[in-house]
């Protein structure tokens, strides 16, 4: 029996029952973790099903080169790895000589080895407004965002993707902070966003839907989803199955709208969205946001 939550050095992995229940990992077959991150959900797979095979992408070669390592050293041969994002993942899986896989999995949550070990992503401390999960990848980062974007922008891009309800205050802030002096810095932005919103005791850090937002932008993860449900009839056997992790609203709508609408294509396993369960979320917090849908590929007609 695998535990709820496995932890790889840094990124404690949500729903790990739930996502061994919807994906069904059989003996011989071939799945994909798309968002490899901290490996907890890989490992999961690999160790309820010793007969199974996973394939690991992601878009962080560290992250991909150190903990996959680890899962390695466990389950060898069985791993595979693929650098690159999920939104090519029908590119990525024919350049390596893959057939249709038995599953995929897609958890769109940041791994805490994003969190501490890449620049900007965490408003603790001072660090570069990078934000890009992968400079490989990506040439917008959040320092650019800022100092370029009007204040329209802004607001738009806070209460968006940010669902921030000050985000017209924020951006406002913004503007009249980078005219005396440049925002380069996590500490720079927390800071005006600071004087403008004050930290409230036992609620969320003013700055953390900010921080969402220009993340999310910077590195395209609403297109990068809709591109990755797209591609799902290309890589998925008959009877695959999709098993998608939100962690946002915009994310979970996507996921929702697209196995609705391909209900010719896909049979919905969770009519109802899967939520962690209360001992999870005491025990790791961050789950608490977690959304989980899935859905059985029918194959194409």
């Amino acid at each position: 029996m695998v535990e709820k939550s496995f932890n790889i050095e840094f990124h404690k992995s949500v729903l790990i029952a739930e996502v061994l229940t919807y994906l069904a990992p059989r003996p011989g077959g071939l799945y994909v973790d798309a968002t490899f991150g901290g490996g907890g959900h890989t490992y999961a797979i690999l160790a309820h099903e010793p007969g199974c095979r996973v394939i690991a992408c992601d878009w962080d070669a560290e992250s991909l080169e150190r903990n996959s390592a680890l899962v390695r050293e466990q389950f060898g041969e069985r791993l595979e790895t693929i650098w690159g994002n999920f939104a090519q993942l029908p590119q990525l899986l024919k350049k390596k000589g893959f057939p249709r896989v038995d599953g995929v999995l897609a958890d769109f949550g940041t791994s805490q080895f994003q969190i501490t070990e890449r620049a900007g992503f965490s408003f603790t401390g001072t660090a570069p407004l990078d934000m890009r999960m992968s400079q490989a990848h990506g040439q917008l980062t959040a320092e650019e965002l800022i100092r370029r974007a009007s204040e329209e922008e802004l607001s738009y891009i806070f209460h968006t993707f940010g669902e921030e309800r000050f985000s017209r205050r924020i951006a406002r802030a913004v503007v009249a902070a980078r005219r005396e002096r440049p925002i380069k810095t996590t500490a720079d932005l927390v800071k005006v966003i600071l004087s403008v919103v004050p930290k409230r005791l036992g609620g969320l850090h003013p700055a953390t839907r900010v921080f969402q937002a220009l993340r999310i932008v910077v590195n395209r993860e609403l297109e990068n989803i809709q591109t990755f449900l797209g591609h799902l009839p290309q890589i998925l056997a008959p009877e695959g199955r999709a098993v998608c992790i939100s962690f946002h609203s915009l994310e979970d709508r996507l996921v929702k709208t697209y196995f609705r609408d391909n209900k010719d294509l896909f049979e919905v396993l969770t009519p109802k969205v899967v939520i962690p369960q209360d001992e999870e979320v005491h025990e790791n917090p961050s789950a608490r946001s977690a959304r989980l849908r899935a859905a059985q590929f029918r194959g194409v007609k």
